[in-house]
C-alpha cells in the first residue's frame, strides 16, 4: 500500500508549463527575460537555412566519411553514472543514417540500439565544441541568436540523437540555448533551489526515469518540481546555468547547443572544455568543507551530528537566498 500511495504522489507532481514566447528581439530578452533566471522556449527565431536543408540526405553529402565518435547505447535512458553505453568511432554519413533508422542491419550492441553525437573539440583536453570549426560546411547554415556579447561565446555543439534516446538529469554551470533543428523533443527541467531533492553525483541526478522514479531509493524526489516544454524545428530553449534538464528526443532529430558566459571569465576553470566544471570558487569551498566535515570525524557521533547541523544552519543563514519565485 505504501508503495501505491508513493506512486500516486509522483503522479500527481505538478507540471509547470514552460512559457513560450513568439518573437523575442534581443533587447527585450536581455532587458525582461534574461535576469529572469527562468527557462523559456523562443519561437519564430531567425536560425537560417538549417531547418529545411538538414534532412539526412543533405547531411551526410556535406559532411562525409569524417569520423565521429559517438555514444551507442542498447537501452534507451542513458545514464552516465553507470556508464551503460559504449564509445564507438563512425564515419559521419554512416552515422547519420543509423541513427535515422529504428532497426539496424549493421550494428554494435543490438538491432535496435540508440546513437547519439556530441561533438567535442580536435583535442578533448585542450578544444572547445565549435560548430564553424568541426563542421564548417554546417555552420554556414545556421543563424545563431547573439542575444549576448561576442566574448561571453564559450561553445557552440553539434547534437544528433536517435529517436527515443532519454539523456541523464544534469546541470550546466553556463547558460545556454538549445537550438531544435529538426526533430522534435520533450524536456523536463528542475529549478536550482530543487538540488537537495535530486539526489545528486557531482553534476548528475542519479534519478534517471522522472516519469516512474524509485521512490524507495529516492523519495524526495517528489518534492523536486518540474517545469517541462516539448521542442519542435525551429524552437529555442534558454536554459539558465546550474538548471537541471532531462531530454527525449521524441523522434530523430538535430539540434546545437550554444553556451555563453553569465559570470566573469576568470570564475571559471580554464581547463574546462565541455563547460560542466564548477566556478573555481564554488570547487575551493566545497574542498574546504570536505576537509571541515573530515574534521568533524575526530568527535563522537552526538557531537559531529550536532556541530553538522550547525554548519547546515549557518551555512542557510549566510549564504541561501530567500527571494526564490
Amino acid at each position: 500500500m505504501a508503495d501505491a500511495g508513493a506512486a500516486m504522489e509522483a503522479a500527481a507532481q505538478a507540471v509547470v508549463p514552460v512559457e513560450r514566447l513568439s518573437g523575442v528581439t534581443r533587447e527585450r530578452f536581455l532587458s525582461d527575460i534574461y535576469p529572469r533566471r527562468k527557462p523559456v522556449v523562443l519561437k519564430e527565431m531567425e536560425l537560417g537555412a538549417c531547418t529545411t536543408k538538414w534532412t539526412v540526405d543533405y547531411l551526410s553529402q556535406a559532411v562525409g566519411s569524417k569520423e565521429v565518435k559517438i555514444h551507442v547505447s542498447a537501452v534507451p535512458q542513458m545514464d552516465f553514472l553507470s556508464k551503460n553505453f559504449v564509445y564507438r568511432t563512425l564515419p559521419f554519413d554512416t552515422f547519420v543514417r543509423r541513427a535515422a533508422e529504428v532497426n539496424h542491419k549493421e550494428y554494435f550492441l543490438s538491432e535496435d540500439e540508440k546513437y547519439y553525437l556530441r561533438s567535442v573539440g580536435e583535442d578533448v583536453r585542450k578544444d572547445i565544441a565549435d560548430i564553424r570549426k568541426q563542421f564548417p560546411a554546417l555552420a554556414e547554415d545556421v543563424q545563431i541568436p547573439e542575444y549576448f556579447e561576442k566574448e561571453q561565446f564559450f561553445s557552440s555543439v553539434f547534437r544528433i540523437s536517435s529517436a527515443g534516446l532519454q539523456l541523464w538529469t544534469h546541470y550546466d554551470v553556463m547558460d545556454n540555448f538549445l537550438i531544435q533543428v529538426t526533430g522534435k523533443k520533450r524536456v523536463a527541467l528542475y529549478s536550482p533551489r530543487d538540488a537537495p531533492y535530486l539526489y545528486l553525483s557531482g553534476t548528475k541526478s542519479e534519478v534517471l526515469d522522472v516519469d516512474n522514479p524509485d521512490l524507495e531509493k529516492y523519495p524526495l524526489f517528489v518534492k523536486a518540481k518540474r517545469y517541462q516544454c516539448f521542442l519542435e524545428a525551429g524552437d529555442v530553449l534558454f536554459i539558465p546555468a546550474l538548471w537541471f534538464h532531462n531530454v527525449i528526443s521524441e523522434e530523430f532529430g538535430v539540434a546545437l547547443n550554444v553556451f555563453w558566459k553569465h559570470l566573469p571569465a576568470d570564475c571559471y576553470d580554464k581547463n574546462d572544455t565541455y563547460g560542466n566544471k564548477d566556478p573555481t570558487a564554488a570547487s575551493r569551498a566545497i574542498q574546504i568543507l570536505d576537509r571541515a566535515l573530515k574534521t568533524l570525524e575526530e568527535l563522537p557521533e552526538e557531537y559531529r551530528d550536532f556541530y553538522a547541523r550547525r554548519m547546515v544552519l549557518r551555512i542557510q543563514e549566510k549564504a541561501y537566498r530567500n527571494d526564490y519565485g
